[in-house]
Order: C-alpha cells, then sequence, then structure tokens
C-alpha cells in the first residue's frame, strides 16, 4: 500500500499492525537529544520548528552525504531511546513515528489514547533507505549534527505498521 504525507485521522485509523507500506512525503528525523530540546519548547510555550500536525518523526540519524547524492546511510535508531518524551509529545500532538525495536507500555497506551501510529523501519538497510530520500534540508538544532532535526522528502519508503491507532502491537 502507497501512503502519502501528511497523515489523517482516517489514515491512522485505517491501519493494521503487521501491514506493510511505502511512505512518500515529508518527514521529520528526531533522536533523543532533539526530543528532549522539543519538550522544552513546548514547557516554555514556544513555537516548533515544524508542526506536528498530520507528521511525521522519524527517529534516525543520517551519515554525510557522499559526493552526488542527498544523504547517506540513514537507518532507524532504536525507538526505546525515545520512550521518556514519546508519551508527552504525542499527548501534544505528535501522532506518526517510525523508528525499530519496541515500545514501552506507556508509549503504546499513549498512541491508543490519542489515535496514533507506529511504524518499524527496517534496520540494517540504512544505505539502501538512503535511496528513498530526495531532499533533506536541518530545520532545528544544527549544533547536534547528526541528531539535528531534517526535513526529508522520501519516496516508497518500506514500512511495516509496529503499533496501530488501537494499541495492538508486533512486538
Amino acid at each position: 500500500m502507497q501512503l502519502e504525507t501528511p497523515f489523517s485521522d482516517d489514515m491512522i485509523a485505517g491501519l493494521i499492525t503487521g501491514q506493510m507500506i511505502y511512505l512518500s512525503g515529508t518527514v521529520y528525523t528526531a533522536r533523543d537529544a532533539a526530543h528532549k530540546r522539543l519538550i522544552e519548547m513546548l514547557d516554555r510555550g514556544e513555537e516548533l520548528p515544524f508542526s506536528f500536525d498530520g507528521q511525521v518523526v522519524f527517529y534516525a540519524g543520517p551519515c554525510p552525504s557522499p559526493p552526488g547524492r542527498v544523504i547517506g546511510s540513514i537507518g532507524p535508531t532504536t525507538s526505546g531511546r525515545m520512550d521518556a518524551y514519546t508519551p508527552d509529545l504525542i499527548r501534544r500532538g505528535l501522532k506518526v513515528m517510525i523508528g525499530k525495536g519496541s515500545r514501552n507500555a506507556e508509549v503504546v497506551e499513549a498512541i491508543r489514547e490519542c489515535g496514533g501510529l507506529y511504524f518499524a523501519a527496517i534496520g540494517g538497510a540504512a544505505a539502501k533507505m538512503s535511496r528513498c530520500v530526495k531532499e533533506v534540508e536541518v530545520v532545528a538544532f544544527d549544533d547536534l549534527g547528526t541528531e539535528a532535526v531534517r526535513r526529508l522528502v522520501v519516496e516508497r519508503l518500506p514500512l511495516i505498521v509496529a503499533i496501530d491507532s488501537h494499541g495492538n502491537c508486533i512486538y
């Protein structure tokens, strides 16, 4: 199944755990250091560098771009590293995430309560996944290097629904 961002609540509700999709459109990278800063910004009442509305956060930190490429290898980071921040971000509007590995019970419950979605990306396929990225732009926290928040435009990024909006989980 081919899907395009941004996500609507109907799109999210229509997906079931275990389903394979190909995602095209805009996604934002953010890892644990960026998550901490996003929470701090929200706590101070500041505007985020991108709106969570319908958007996707990909837990990834890409490698530098080789000559002739828009991005280096980019694969999913272990999602559990973001679990301390994720329930709060979900309750503040984040609905769709991409990473690898299981999530804790609090994250699964927040996904279920708020109608979110968690996709698993294929670990170990970072070089292949980089070919799905067509554009890259740093949008926040450039000082974090690979952990900066980036806007990616992806085409046919292969993903599996790992946790659906009902809290069903493949793990």
